[in-house]
């Protein structure tokens, strides 16, 4: 079977060529991309328009221009419309905290996209073949992937704007296949100095590990396609099972934040669970640096933790098992502002989701001290004022009601076991520069009524009404 038959009958089995399409390809002058383009323009598929785009990643400014104007000369040769963009992928990877690779990737797609809309292309086609396959599927076996990620680079991939889709024509073409075919036809191509080297985990497992299988197992490429292959048929039939029960798990959700009952989630198969799961954070934008070992902490969480655990991920992600749900946000923890008190009076502290209100009474109005959490009495004469509520700062201390030692606000904290993503959204009574009250928590011994006591002020914290 010829290259050409070959790649016809890769676009046949996964539908990716209809009437009517136009279809842009990514040309970066390489062997793949110069034989993607040569080949679907020979196809000539009745009704299929064909566009090419340079994409300029910025990283190799003295051999991009050759690049360009070699693709240009190709372009012109088969009268295919051919465009270039420039990106800036040393830039987005130091502002996104990405690795080249990453941001290139990225940056690309995008860049492709806005291409394609510019011409009105409903195809992307690029010129991943068989190898790439390979490497992808060995690169994602090393970094610890589950059999989604096992499944490859998929032949074609609707995107999330819908309006266009990636096709992969030479997926099931193997590199040598690809050169022998541009070396039979007289074409010539670039090539890529980042390829070369040893630097990317992608060119080392190219270099050495594929190498070192091919003396194993000659059809190795073959063999791994075709798991590859296996693997997305089966993802296919969880994919729906997953869609349909993440449908009945979300509580609510937000771009950085996802909410699922924890009662389903306890009961439910970890096979389906970690997909479930994998499926949640690919549907939230915040939350992409999960990754799988990241998941088996979450496991661990839902089957074992008890309600108020958490665990905090990369990229200031926490997941925090609660009563009923499971919250999994990058959202930043709440810090409280500083509110200046009047009493008697009313306060809405709007970051900790509460109303403190004030009242002035007389001693024997009170009939208990008040337990230190929800409520509190204080010794209107021992106030200094001005009265603020603030959150924590450096330094803060306290003298802990029936303890009456000085203690660290830090070490009080850790001692009540308050999540550290929770501690700048507690409010602190301060009384002059002293803390009278952590509210919620408990009073100053140095504000506690006493016998002598005559005034009080009396403290009430109610959770802010939605």
């Amino acid at each position: 079977m010829t290259v050409i038959e070959k790649v016809k009958k890769t676009v046949n089995k996964y539908s990716m060529l209809s009437q009517g399409d136009h279809v842009l390809v990514g040309l970066s002058g390489g062997p793949d991309s110069v034989c993607l383009l040569t080949i679907l323009h020979r196809i000539n598929e009745p009704g299929v328009a064909l566009s090419a785009a340079y994409i300029d990643h910025g990283l190799r400014p003295h051999e991009t221009p050759d690049e360009i104007e070699f693709c240009a000369g190709i372009c012109n040769s088969m009268n295919i419309e051919f465009i270039t963009r420039h990106i800036d992928v040393k830039s987005y990877a130091k502002e996104k905290g990405l690795s080249k690779q990453e941001a290139a990737r990225e940056l690309r797609y995008d860049a492709l996209c806005g291409m394609a809309a510019e011409k009105g292309a409903n195809k992307i086609a690029l010129g991943h073949n068989a190898d790439d396959q390979a490497e992808t599927v060995i690169m994602r076996l090393l970094r610890g992937s589950g059999p989604s990620g096992l499944s490859g680079i998929p032949p074609v991939r609707i995107l999330g704007n819908r309006q266009s889709s990636v096709i992969r024509p030479l997926l099931e073409t193997e590199r040598i296949e690809i050169e022998t075919f541009l070396g039979n036809e007289g074409l010539g191509f670039v090539v890529d100095s980042s390829n070369l080297g040893h630097e990317y985990l992608r060119n080392r497992i190219r270099h050495t590990v594929i190498p070192s299988i091919k003396n194993i197992n000659k059809d190795f490429i073959h063999t791994l396609s075709r798991t590859s292959d296996i693997f997305r048929d089966e993802e296919r039939y969880f994919d729906l099972l997953t869609t349909k029960t993440l449908m009945k798990l979300i509580s609510r959700k937000t771009g950085s934040s996802i909410e699922l009952f924890s009662g389903p989630l306890e009961a439910m198969d970890t096979v389906l669970l970690r997909r479930v799961l994998r499926r949640a954070i690919d549907e939230t934008k915040g939350l992409r640096a999960i990754g799988f070992v990241h998941i088996e902490d979450m496991l661990h969480l839902i089957k074992s933790g008890n309600s108020g655990d958490r665990i905090y991920l990369p990229k200031g992600i926490r997941v925090i098992k609660g009563y009923s749900t499971l919250i999994i946000t990058s959202e930043q923890p709440v810090r409280l502002g500083t509110y200046a008190v009047k009493v008697p009076g009313e306060l809405v502290l709007k970051e900790s989701s509460i109303v403190v209100r004030s009242a002035v009474i007389d001693i024997n109005e009170s009939e208990s001290p008040g337990d230190g959490k929800n409520n509190a009495f204080i010794d209107a004469d021992k106030v200094n004022l001005p009265l603020t509520i603030r959150g924590r700062s450096d330094g803060d201390f306290f003298y802990p009601a029936g303890f009456g030692k000085r203690k660290k606000l830090q070490d009080y904290f850790v001692d009540e076991k308050v999540p550290r993503d929770e501690r700048d959204a507690i409010p602190l009574l301060i009384s002059g520069n002293d803390i009278a009250w952590i509210m919620g928590y408990r009073t100053d011994e140095r504000y506690k009524v006493a016998k002598d006591t005559k005034r009080v002020i009396k403290f009430e914290i109610r959770p802010m009404k939605i």
